[in-house]
């Protein structure tokens, strides 16, 4: 009994002695979603930043001879029943009779070992480092020789390798939109929040007329004043904008709420008696103070980013071909046909959905960890 109460005694010292950041680490770990969707997001970033080496071909690349070729699977077992090395099988084409469609099926008298860190055609790692292999691919690489584990499109391109490219800008576009929207929405939130009177009136009017406008039209209208044919960087760059400028008013709202509570809190009185200046009030002890919330509130703000970018690029108002996004991939599953006779077309879509998902519960135990001291 004495065991028991001194070990109870030490973990309720150790909690009250612990700190903020460790108290919030804690329920965030008890949040199992939020914890598998954080492995998930690192995953996914983790994958748009050594896009090019985890990718098995080029984005780009071009097979006329495997057009809307379905996906094709790894085999485990051989055709006499036993354990076997990694392969897939070569792929031969048939034509329907009667249709005249062309289709592929598997040959099972022609197999390819697959092998992690394969050799491959010369490439650059971020357009600067020259190298030869990637991630994983044909063992000995043969000019029939195919590895497409989600499919060819209409033009013979790797789905797998344009969906992993394709991550590189609608992640980085999710990170660079809601910063842009973090400091609008930090500053004229905050101006909001703290002054009051009319600044205060004046931006919130400001959001109530921006979100009350309907989205798409509104992202047409924005998407019209980017000029056609510009360099996709470029265009990358004004969507990014654009979706800032829509963005700002969800950050804006939380951020003048907590200014409006801790104004008037001692600690912020006391500052301001002592003679701390505006900008050190604000910076340096009311936006620390609830920084968790504002990370809470990116990390759900970035997957609305994502879904708004595919969905300019899935109208045609944002990103175009040749640059690879999500949206622009699920373009070409714009038609029945399409999506009846290659469904596996759909599968950006599919990342788009676990993408979004992950950063819903990671949001979900951020803003948990954020009140260590609540009720779970």
């Amino acid at each position: 009994m004495t065991d028991m109460s001194q070990h109870e005694s030490d973990a309720l010292k150790s909690y009250a002695e612990a700190s903020g950041f460790r108290l919030g680490w804690a329920k965030f770990r008890r949040h199992k979603l939020a914890v598998v969707s954080l492995y998930i997001v690192g995953f996914l970033y983790f994958l748009a930043i050594f896009a090019e080496f985890m990718s098995p071909y080029d984005h780009s690349e071009i097979n006329r001879r495997h057009v809307l070729t379905p996906p094709q699977a790894i085999h485990f077992v051989d055709t006499d029943g036993s354990l076997a090395l990694p392969y897939v099988r070569a792929l031969k084409g048939e034509r329907d009779p009667v249709t005249r469609r062309l289709s592929y099926v598997e040959d099972d008298t022609t197999k390819y070992p697959l092998r992690f860190f394969a050799p491959s055609e010369p490439y650059e790692m971020w357009g600067v480092i020259p190298l030869e292999t990637r991630f994983i691919g044909i063992a000995k690489p043969d000019r029939k020789a195919t590895l497409f584990l989600f499919g060819t499109d209409s033009l013979g391109r790797d789905v797998l390798s344009r969906i992993i490219n394709g991550a590189r800008v609608s992640l980085s576009i999710g990170l660079v939109g809601v910063a842009f929207s973090f400091v609008i929405g930090i500053v004229l939130g905050g101006m909001s929040g703290y002054y009051g009177g009319w600044i205060d009136t004046a931006v919130q009017r400001t959001i109530d007329f921006l979100q009350s406008l309907p989205t798409i039209p509104l992202w047409m209208g924005l998407a019209a004043a980017v000029p056609p044919g510009q360099d996709p960087l470029v265009t990358y760059l004004m969507i990014t904008v654009i979706l800032s400028i829509i963005g700002w008013t969800g950050i804006a709202r939380v951020v003048r709420g907590r200014f409006l509570a801790l104004r008037e809190e001692d600690f912020v009185l006391a500052a301001r008696f002592s003679g701390a200046s505006e900008m050190r009030i604000i910076l340096r002890h009311m936006v620390p103070s609830f920084a968790s919330h504002i990370i809470a509130s990116l990390s759900l703000s970035i997957p609305e980013m994502i879904l708004a970018e595919t969905a300019l690029s899935f109208l045609g108002l944002g990103l175009q071909s040749p640059a690879v996004s999500w949206g622009v991939l699920l373009k070409d599953a714009q038609s029945l046909q399409a999506i009846s006779q290659s469904p596996w077309l759909l599968i950006p879509g599919l990342a788009v959905v676990v993408t979004v998902l992950a950063f819903n519960f990671l949001g979900d135990g951020l803003r948990d960890a954020s009140d260590p001291y609540g009720k779970t």
